[in-house]
Formats: structure tokens, C-alpha cells, sequence
């Protein structure tokens, strides 16, 4: 794929992602998409155990608020990503253990992630390689 097209994709697709975070993190805080009726017992369970904790849903909704922020802007996506990792990580177990029917989702959000990151593994490589000073 020609470069000037592949960025112009991974801009749409990163703009999508971030929105569609922001959006999920808003709710958090918000409450103005109600849950399904129909959500099937064990991810009933799993929700009423994540508001039980009452600290859990404010750390998530400010982690896809930020994460989905910085995503967007191409300066700051190396970063968004960091930050919206685990929160995909739990999103794709939760879906993978507790109801299978938001996997297929789930599994396309966790492939954009990825191609983000590996567009940005320049960057963190400095996170994991260690420079070895004579001295």
C-alpha cells in the first residue's frame, strides 16, 4: 500500500478508534447509552462486580477518554496507545470468558491497536533496549 494512502487509512481508522473510546469512556461517567436488556447473566455478573468496586469504571472511563484523545493527533498516538492497551486487553478477555458475542468487535478494535503500535514501534523502542555506556 502506497504510503500517502496507508496514512491517510491508519488516520481514519485511529479517528474512528479514538471516538469510539472517548465515547465509551464518556458513558462511564455519564450514562447516557443505557445497557442492553438482553446482556446475558455471566456479563451481568462481571459488570455488577466492576461497579462494586467503585474505583474501576472512573479509572477505565479516564483511560479510553485520554487514550482516545491522544490517539487521534499523530504526535500523540505512540502514547494513546500505550495508555488504551490494557483497556483492550480487558476488553477482549472479558469477551473472549464472558460473552463471545461482542468478540468479533472486540477482536477488529484489538487489530487497529495493533497496527497502530507497530506503526509506532520506533518509538518505544527506547522503553525496552538499554544503552550500554562505557564508563
Amino acid at each position: 500500500m502506497k504510503t500517502s494512502i496507508k496514512n491517510k487509512v491508519l488516520f481514519v481508522l485511529a479517528l474512528l478508534f479514538g471516538l469510539l473510546f472517548i465515547n465509551a469512556g464518556l458513558n462511564k461517567f455519564l450514562n447516557y447509552m443505557p445497557m442492553p436488556d438482553n446482556l446475558p447473566e455471566k456479563m451481568q455478573k462481571a459488570m455488577a462486580a466492576f461497579m462494586e468496586i467503585g474505583w474501576v469504571m472512573p479509572l477505565v472511563g479516564c483511560a479510553e477518554i485520554a487514550g482516545g484523545l491522544l490517539i487521534i493527533f499523530p504526535k500523540t498516538r505512540a502514547l494513546g496507545a500505550l495508555i488504551i492497551l490494557p483497556v483492550m486487553v480487558g476488553i477482549v478477555l472479558t469477551n473472549s470468558v464472558q460473552d463471545t458475542s461482542g468478540l468479533p468487535i472486540a477482536l477488529s478494535l484489538a487489530a487497529i491497536l495493533t497496527w497502530i503500535l507497530f506503526e509506532n514501534a520506533d518509538k518505544y523502542r527506547s522503553l525496552i533496549t538499554t544503552n550500554k555506556r562505557n564508563g
